[in-house]
């Protein structure tokens, strides 16, 4: 497939911008565009790789990402094609940061904090519906930016059965999501909660806004395909640049966060 357009992408090797997120965003566009039109063959990893002097690890992050907006389907032994329309799912549906970000035209980045494997307590147990207290957790902390003002601390918890070998420099330089989707891990549903509270001193300073401000506490259960929880997730998000809406429709309910500009 050597006259694919994805060939002539420029990757700008010297970006702080991921190479994953560069190229799941040029193969975004050009879906767009139209340039690459529903049922079309990308090219496998191989090719790129070979084309675009990138690693396995970077393609597979980036067709995960495009796999997780619903915009390529991978069909085994026969490769990654670019979704029908109907295919396509809205990210109502599963949470994704960056993409949500993106779409609203502003710029996400993350910085981490904190890296820890832990023995996790009896509510985080509970959580996950897990009865047994030899399981050992990843929790990390994060601070979530947009356009470089932050707007969310935010700390996840995963069973360290579900990816042995998880580091912190691995949690630094990759999309989580990627690297379970590595390992056959597909987010598909997720149970939301949303607290009004007041910001204390300590995560104000780090949320860059006064103490006391007004904030979000929000809990996150996420569920792969198989139904089981691989993911929890608490955050405390910025009242002053958040707002949340709900439209009810007889046919269900479309729940929407929008961001403001700084």
């Amino acid at each position: 497939m050597s006259a694919s357009p994805i060939f002539e992408a420029n990757l700008l090797f010297d970006s702080n911008v991921p190479l994953y997120y560069q190229l799941a965003s040029i193969i975004k566009r050009y879906v767009s565009a139209g340039i690459l039109a529903p049922g079309d063959l990308l090219p496998s990893e191989a090719e790129l790789c070979k084309n675009l002097a990138i690693s396995r690890s970077t393609v597979r992050q980036a067709i995960g990402a495009l796999e997780e907006e619903g915009l390529v389907s991978r069909r085994q032994g026969r490769g990654t094609f670019v979704a029908e329309p109907k295919m396509r799912r809205r990210n109502e549906n599963v949470y994704s940061f960056t993409s949500e970000i993106t779409a609203l035209g502003l710029t996400p980045s993350s910085t981490l904090i904190e890296f820890d494997i832990i023995t996790p307590s009896q509510d985080i147990m509970k959580m996950f519906s897990m009865n047994t207290n030899d399981v050992l957790f990843y929790r990390f902390t994060r601070i979530r930016r947009v356009d470089g003002e932050p707007l969310m601390l935010e700390t996840s918890f995963y069973p360290q059965i579900i990816y042995p070998n998880l580091t912190r420099e691995l949690a630094e330089t990759h999309s989580i999501y990627s690297l379970l989707y590595e390992i056959g891990i597909v987010p598909a549903s997720a149970v939301d909660s949303y607290e009004a509270v007041k910001l204390t001193l300590e995560e104000a300073q780090l949320l860059g806004c006064k103490s006391g401000s007004a904030g979000f506490f929000h809990q996150r259960q996420t569920m792969a395909e198989n139904g089981e929880i691989f993911e929890f997730t608490q955050s405390l998000i910025r009242g002053d640049r958040t707002k949340l809406e709900v439209a009810l429709h007889k046919n269900g309910v479309v729940f929407s966060r929008t961001v403001s500009k700084t």
